[in-house]
């Protein structure tokens, strides 16, 4: 018989990259990750890891086996519901985790619905980026997550994750009060292609949004100035060092000088709800899924 712990380690190393990485998350020792990796193939009768370079890789057997354990992950979770299935009410811990827009506009709303509607759910809010996000997920430190969608996430069709679109937040060109794009109701963004530009910095999962934003309307942007944080990108602007694509949804102080611009084409990203696959169908977050979707829908004008 299978040991489900040995499994997770192995579930872990295809998550992770490598074994280091995956006993660092495990709270293992590298050495005893790659004991419980070696027991489960001796238990099975097949390699699961091969050298690759200074590394290792899985195996084509490993990545078969890997297919059955998402699914029993998934089976888990089923089961889990079943046996708490006359508990219909919401009631318990429930972890949330979102980056910050996210938790501001919509996970911090939604905790206070929940907590009028559903007394006995208790809701914890851990503010975190999109990698972090999936790792908590797959860790089982967080129920569900609101995640931008980036090019690094996992696909869509992962069988250990149930990712569904939440919303979609448009970007504005954003510039200095009495730049000549300022009194405009919304413009084709090939106008601003020789402003001198602020750009998320190259880690940002808004950075690509940005930069296809501008190579779809045919131009790519001067990019003087890099920032973190959408309140550092309104400090500069409004000191007229150049324009930005700042989302929507992203709340800039109303005492700087600034005007958002709409764009033609609509460039935006894309929010998504995430929780481990099966997961969606416990009572609690089911509750917090509904409450988000409601807000979502009325987010953004």
């Amino acid at each position: 018989m299978i040991d489900l712990r040995r499994l997770h380690v192995l579930r872990a190393v295809a998550h992770y990259g490598t074994v280091t990485a995956a006993a660092r998350a495990l709270h293992f020792t590298p050495s005893a990750a790659s004991q419980q990796i070696r027991q489960l193939a001796r238990d099975l009768g097949v390699d699961l890891l091969e050298p690759q370079g200074r590394g290792v890789r899985l195996t084509p057997a490993a990545e078969s086996l890997l297919a059955h354990a998402d699914a029993i992950q998934a089976r888990w979770e089923e089961a889990e519901r079943e046996l708490h299935s006359g508990r219909d009410t919401p009631a318990g811990p429930l972890r949330v985790t979102g980056f910050p827009v996210a938790v501001a506009v919509l996970l911090a709303p939604m905790t206070a619905r929940l907590r009028e509607r559903h007394p006995r759910l208790a809701v914890r809010i851990r503010e975190a980026g999109v990698p972090e996000a999936f790792d908590l997920l797959f860790e089982g430190e967080t129920d569900l997550a609101v995640v931008e969608s980036t090019p690094h996430n996992p696909p869509p069709g992962d069988a250990r994750f149930d990712q569904r679109p939440l919303l979609d937040d448009p970007f504005d060109l954003v510039v200095p009060e009495g730049h000549p794009l300022a009194g405009r109701d919304g413009i084709d963004l090939a106008e601003a292609a020789r402003e001198p530009w602020i750009a998320p910095v190259p880690q940002s999962p808004c950075r690509p949004h940005v930069m296809s934003a501008c190579g779809a309307a045919g131009f790519t942007p001067d990019v003087v100035h890099h920032a973190l944080d959408w309140n550092v990108t309104a400090h500069l602007v409004a000191h007229g060092l150049g324009v930005a694509l700042v989302p929507r949804l992203a709340a800039l102080s109303p005492a700087l000088p600034l005007v958002r611009v709409r764009c033609a084409g609509r460039p935006h990203r894309k929010f998504l709800t995430c929780t481990r696959a099966g997961g969606d169908r416990r009572p609690a977050v089911a509750a917090a899924l509904a409450e988000l979707r409601a807000l979502a829908a009325t987010a953004v004008t």
